[in-house]
């Protein structure tokens, strides 16, 4: 485990990531969870026509899913996106029928409801870092996920 990581008794670190090759385009997406006693978990996977925020977001949503009991959870992503919407927009957005400050209906309403209904049983504090700044579990999760994007069938990398 990283050693400037402080898990407290009643919480869990989460990391996830999502890649998109091309915009939209195939994609993948990975979580880590870094347990209380110390082991690790990989959560991913991948999806043929779809963006990077869609990625991002799911694989917060499927790495939460594999926590069966409630828990206190210190997520931390790249993604401005998830965080803020995670810390701060969510439940504005809730509040106002899924319409941004803009007035416009907020994108990805399908996956931000599977959120709501996978995260409702945690507490859950988003904490942004700064996409290849060099952070161990930031960059194993961004490889991870890129992988799971070059996976898929038929896409070629140039």
């Amino acid at each position: 485990m990283k050693e400037n990581i402080e898990i407290k008794q009643s919480e869990i670190a989460i990391y996830t990531d999502g890649s998109c090759k091309g915009n939209p385009g195939p994609g993948g997406y990975a979580g880590l969870i870094l347990h209380k006693d110390g082991s690790e978990e990989v959560i991913k996977g991948s999806s043929l026509d779809t963006t990077n925020n869609r990625m991002e977001l799911k694989a917060v949503i499927e790495t939460l899913k594999v926590l069966k009991k409630s828990t206190e959870v210190v997520l931390y992503s790249d993604s401005e996106y998830c965080i803020k919407a995670i810390n701060e927009r969510l439940s504005k957005w809730i509040k106002n029928n899924w319409k941004g400050s803009n007035k416009n209906r907020v994108k990805n309403i399908d996956l931000w409801q599977e959120y709501l209904e996978v995260s409702n049983i945690h507490t859950i504090k988003g904490i942004w870092i700064k996409a290849h700044s060099g952070d161990e579990y930031n960059e194993l999760v961004d490889s991870i996920a890129k992988e799971e994007a070059l996976k898929i069938k038929g896409w070629v990398y140039e």
